[in-house]
């Protein structure tokens, strides 16, 4: 039997600030297989963000462990130098706001993840304009981040997330940003890299229109973890009742 490629054990953060006392999450317990699309739902201060800053190796927890790949490395106790190793590369991350290098182009900012693991400035181009296409937006190449739309950076922002071939992507609020088309595109895209790819992605979200496109549903209220919850579960049934007849992208992501 295979094993999960992330699991956590009685994951807990506890925040100390100016005397006051705040947990974030409490007791939180998951499995994710390779190829799952995982959203996890949950309203504002809920812990969804904390949950997933533990998850990508960017926070330490004040209780539990997490483990990570099918060999269940345990990264709770790693130093910093083990787990930026961890990060670049086997985490993709994006976010909300893009967080694109505003003086690099589109193909500049995919090629930075790679830099110090790929010596070959031909084959950083090389692979990071493979990834542009696979993206659908092959012409921006050259442009900066001012001179694309949400989308458009977006799409970047994935590319870059899947640079370094990660087994695991972390998306907070991928589609905040974005329009409904657009994200209907974004997350259409994000569906076929975890079905035809076996990418695995964990999507934090408060959109259950976003989230009905997940094979996975998990939710987090007072940092908590369910499995159901009963506000968003009738709001997961109208969204799947409105899904469009086709996908917003014509073609699906090749294989890099």
């Amino acid at each position: 039997m295979a094993r999960p490629i992330l699991k956590t054990i009685g994951l807990s953060k506890r925040y100390e600030t100016d005397g006051n006392s705040v947990q974030a999450l409490s007791n939180v317990n998951l499995e994710i297989d390779r190829g799952d699309f995982v959203a996890i739902m949950g309203p504002s201060g809920s812990g969804k963000t904390t949950l997933l800053t533990l998850l990508g190796c960017l926070d330490k927890p004040t209780k539990g462990r997490v483990l990570l790949g099918a060999k269940g490395i345990d990264v709770t106790a790693m130093p910093e130098g083990s787990l930026y190793s961890i990060r670049r590369r086997h985490l993709g991350f994006i976010f909300q706001s893009f967080n694109l290098m505003p003086n690099l182009s589109a193909v500049e900012n995919i090629e930075l993840p790679m830099e110090g693991l790929i010596r070959s400035t031909k084959r950083r181009r090389k692979r990071a304009r493979v990834l542009l296409r696979m993206m659908e937006i092959p012409h921006r190449e050259k442009h900066k981040p001012a001179q694309l739309s949400a989308g458009e950076q977006q799409r970047v922002a994935i590319a870059r997330a899947l640079a370094n071939g990660p087994a695991l992507i972390l998306a907070d609020e991928p589609t905040g940003n974005l329009d409904w088309e657009t994200s209907l595109s974004i997350v259409n895209m994000l569906a076929r890299l975890a079905t035809e790819q076996k990418r695995t992605i964990v999507m934090v979200t408060h959109d259950p229109q976003m989230a009905v496109y997940a094979n996975k549903k998990l939710f987090i209220r007072d940092g908590k973890l369910r499995d159901e919850d009963p506000v968003y579960f009738e709001a997961l049934r109208q969204a799947g009742r409105h899904l469009p007849d086709e996908p917003a992208d014509a073609e699906p992501p090749q294989a890099d």
